[in-house]
């Protein structure tokens, strides 16, 4: 998907960071993002004793900055990498603008993702149906060699990504020319962008008869999707939850899905600043229904909050490999000069009280990438069906 490549990462280059990262960031609320106060981890402690110190520091960096004509966003950034906050980004107003618009789930584009390849190459990863690019011909696999005449190959995913989407201010109806390659065989696409959903919940059945959600990641409405496609799945077919590459993105979505299959009760806990929160279910939840969830290292923040939550409840089975490991609270910042800073406030635990940064969830079965899938079928039909 154009403008919505989603992965969660430690501090890095200021720039891009938006269209690479689902954080569980406090945008919308302030519950987007969890911890709790306690954590033995020494990385922890110190980020929520260090969270007001490094923002009032980001923020006179970047008033400082603005004041001697300089960049407000640039100066943030350094002030972020001496605060050593692992999960600290900024975003100058573009960023965050794009970084907004993809957690409400819309988004500018043509509806493809790429991915770098080992060799620099961008390759198509995925096209949205029905999209922009999909009607233009271009499929999985493809190279995208050129935007509007400037070669990508070696460029950030970050600013492959701006490219296709033109920018916070592009419109539905802007025209950009792609260059891909297909066997060897390059072409040339006029495409207009058009105003789209991103897909982040897809139902499908396994061979043996088990639901399959993919959750790719939680944007707006995400949870409510779980939701409605459990309910449509078949009474005694058993569930597969595939949190595989989903990097997080609104936790009361993840809150939301966790209500579709538990009867009420704990989440997670969290602090912000020291102060202790917690996140509930609701009541009502399918609870007879036999789940396994698919975890892999590139499950993170609020999909790892999930499994772990189900994990914890005994609600489900969780199969693959370790997770991610990123399980910090982010409060956004404005800056002068319009930028954002995200600055680590605290942490999240799971309900048996596990904190996941730097850690990741282990799974109760260890399974990798080609048989994930058959495994966790095997598990399934080991738990039964519902009653």
């Amino acid at each position: 998907m154009s403008g919505l490549s989603a992965f969660s990462r430690p501090r890095g280059s200021r720039r891009g960071a938006v269209a690479l990262t689902l954080v569980v960031t406090g945008v919308a609320a302030a519950q987007l993002a969890c911890g709790l106060p306690g954590d033995e981890s020494p990385a922890a402690g110190h980020a929520a004793a260090q969270a007001p110190a490094a923002h009032d520091a980001v923020v006179e960096a970047a008033a400082r900055a603005e004041a001697d004509g300089k960049s407000g966003a640039d100066a943030a950034a350094e002030a972020v990498s001496r605060s050593g906050d692992r999960w600290g980004t900024v975003y100058d107003p573009e960023e965050y603008a794009a970084f907004e618009q993809a957690l409400d789930g819309r988004y500018t584009g043509v509806g493809l993702r790429v991915r770098a390849r080992a060799d620099g190459a961008a390759e198509v990863a995925r096209v949205q149906e029905s999209g922009p690019a999909d009607r233009a011909g271009i499929r999985p696999g493809d190279l995208l060699r050129a935007i509007d005449g400037r070669s990508v190959t070696g460029l950030p995913s970050t600013e492959v990504v701006r490219l296709l989407r033109g920018g916070a201010d592009a419109v539905p109806g802007s025209q950009v020319v792609l260059a891909t390659e297909r066997s060897g065989r390059a072409r040339v696409h006029t495409l207009s962008r058009a105003r789209l959903h991103t897909e982040s919940v897809t139902v499908g059945r396994l061979p043996h008869g088990a639901v399959r959600i993919k959750v790719t990641a939680f944007t707006k409405g995400s949870g409510a999707e779980v939701r409605s496609a459990l309910a449509a799945a078949p009474a005694r077919a058993g569930l597969v939850l595939d949190l595989r590459g989903n990097s997080g993105g609104l936790v009361s979505e993840a809150v939301t899905a966790a209500s579709a299959l538990l009867d009420g009760g704990l989440v997670a806990t969290y602090d912000v600043r020291g102060e202790p929160r917690a996140l509930h279910a609701r009541p009502g939840g399918d609870t007879g229904r036999p789940v396994v969830v698919l975890v892999d290292g590139a499950t993170m923040s609020a999909a790892e909050l999930l499994a772990g939550a189900l994990q914890d409840r005994g609600r489900a089975v969780v199969v693959g490999s370790r997770t991610y490991g990123k399980g910090a609270v982010q409060m956004p910042t404005r800056l002068p000069g319009g930028s954002v800073a995200e600055l680590t406030v605290g942490h999240y635990r799971t309900p048996s009280g596990r904190g996941l940064d730097g850690r990741g969830l282990t799974p109760d079965l260890d399974a990798g990438a080609g048989d994930a899938s058959e495994r966790a079928e095997t598990v399934l039909s080991g738990l039964g069906s519902p009653s």
